[in-house]
């Protein structure tokens, strides 16, 4: 039976399917020791299939009225790619319901500071909430990167067969210098994991000390994602920060 998600239920909506889906103490110590371990966990029913669908409709919408296309380079990130089409978070802010909702759920945070062992908080930079990315032509790839801010969850809205690229790689336990990058050092020095992904899934990813890419398109498909990036205790009161990439992506 599908449940109408609506801006008005979807806390109560979500904190049901949370309890539901994860009261096991001991599932949820394993999930967390994971992500803190290798910086990514995937936690593919995070929300329920009516949650996912609901947004899976508001995301194809937006993407029709506001994306744009970008095939740019990032020198901050050692001059990696960014071959894709965006959409920032104002046109979000602007045309959706149920992302901003979902975004501020009460529920969601507390579930996802369980995981990361520390309080998982809104973003302070408003651009980086919540945005937008699609791929879909041969080489097409969000090249290796940091996050600014801590805590990222990706919605798989579409993804590609795993043959034609479109995966998910990671190299945890890394930082960020926008001076001096070192991307191909750590590339170089650490192991690479690659990370499969279907349709409907979604990962909670440590994304300012994880560097991560996704693999160029090998073929003429498709790969959408949902991106909601939070703040932590260290960037709670943070007031001086550059997003030299994301005003770069995004309008």
């Amino acid at each position: 039976m599908t449940t109408e998600v609506t801006p008005s239920n979807v806390e109560e909506l979500i904190e049901k399917h949370l309890a539901d889906e994860f009261g096991d103490d001991n599932k949820v110590r394993s999930l967390s020791q994971h992500f803190r371990r290798e910086g990514y966990v995937k936690l593919a029913n995070l929300v329920s299939r009516d949650i996912f669908a609901a947004v899976t409709t508001e995301v194809h919408e937006i993407l029709d009225n506001h994306a744009k296309r970008i095939d740019i380079h990032m020198k901050e990130t050692g001059n990696s790619p960014r071959f894709m089409s965006t959409v920032g978070q104002a046109a979000i802010r602007k045309d959706a319901q149920l992302i901003p909702a979902i975004y501020e759920s009460p529920a969601l945070k507390a579930f996802l500071s369980r995981i990361a062992t520390q309080e998982v908080m809104d973003c302070p930079w408003e651009g980086e909430k919540y945005i937008i990315i699609r791929q879909h032509k041969v080489g097409d790839t969000h090249g290796w990167h940091w996050g600014d801010f801590p805590f990222t969850v990706i919605w798989i809205i579409e993804a590609p067969e795993s043959e034609v690229g479109g995966m998910l790689q990671t190299v945890p336990h890394t930082d960020w210098n926008k001076d001096d990058p070192r991307v191909t050092e750590y590339l170089v020095n650490n192991v690479i994991k690659t990370w499969p992904h279907s349709t409907g899934e979604l990962y909670f990813l440590r994304s300012d000390t994880t560097l991560h890419r996704t693999i160029p398109l090998s073929a003429d498909r498709t790969r959408i994602i949902l991106n909601t990036c939070w703040g932590g205790p260290s960037t709670a009161h943070l007031t001086a920060q550059t997003h030299e990439t994301m005003e770069a992506m995004f309008d």
